[in-house]
């Protein structure tokens, strides 16, 4: 597929060093959209205000409101909540996903329900029909996990699209165009290999080169279906950019 153009900049914050866009980049770009990554577990100030047309939150070992050790999460919130108000794009992975569900009003809990690690089995609900991003994916993609808070709430009138068989929110839409997920779309099998093994351990988890081995079975199958959401997010954030 030809690279076409770069139209418009997203907003991503990072967390920590682990938890970049991975893949997600590359496939945004494909359609014409370019991430402004501000690491801020480095120290980088989170904006006061979100300038640009897209806002992407990914993943990190903290709860949405984990203030004291990770004290840009209230700037991040602030913009979540800007992204709402304006109906800004806004997709939000694992960490980022839960901060949109909690500043929407729903709640995530720590260490909630079974852990989840590795590649796992997605169910999608029948409201994933009409959305813009998961319309017509397969009924059971698989996507990396790795998570032990959830939650627990979705927002009032989220549309809520994917399920897992331990964690029941695993994917849902806020208004016309804020995504949350509890998994990964962005990273590949080969990042698995750098997980932690003692924390994997602690929680009943395989060993990084077993979780490794399942996911790498997987990947073309995640590959094609969360490529599809990240070329179609990125086309929601160029027709949002044009308007």
């Amino acid at each position: 597929m030809s690279v076409t153009r770069t139209t418009a900049t997203a907003l991503v914050i990072e967390h920590d060093s682990g938890g970049g866009l991975g893949r997600w980049a590359g496939w945004l770009e494909e359609r014409g959209v370019t991430a402004h990554v501000v690491p801020a577990h480095e120290g980088v100030r989170v904006p006061d205000r979100l300038e640009h047309p897209a806002l992407i939150v990914l993943g990190g070992a903290y709860l949405p409101d984990d203030d004291i050790r990770a004290p840009w999460l209230p700037a991040t919130r602030a913009l979540v909540g800007q992204a709402l108000a304006e109906r800004t794009p806004m997709f939000g992975i694992c960490l980022g996903g839960q901060m949109l569900a909690q500043v929407a009003g729903g709640e995530v809990r720590k260490e909630h329900g079974t852990p989840e690690f590795g590649s796992t089995r997605l169910s999608l609900r029948p409201e994933a029909a009409d959305d813009p991003l998961f319309h017509g994916l397969p009924a059971h993609p698989p996507a990396i996990e790795n998570h032990v808070d959830a939650i627990t709430a979705l927002p009032p009138d989220a549309h809520w699209l994917a399920r897992s068989e331990h964690c029941p929110y695993q994917g849902f839409r806020v208004g016309s165009s804020a995504w949350g997920v509890q998994f990964h779309p962005e990273i590949t099998a080969e990042r698995i290999r750098r997980w932690n093994p003692d924390r994997l351990q602690r929680h009943g988890a395989p060993a990084p080169e077993a979780l490794h081995t399942l996911a790498l079975r997987d990947e073309p199958t995640a590959s094609d279906v969360w490529r599809t959401v990240a070329h179609r997010f990125a086309d929601v954030v160029i027709s949002a950019a044009g308007e």
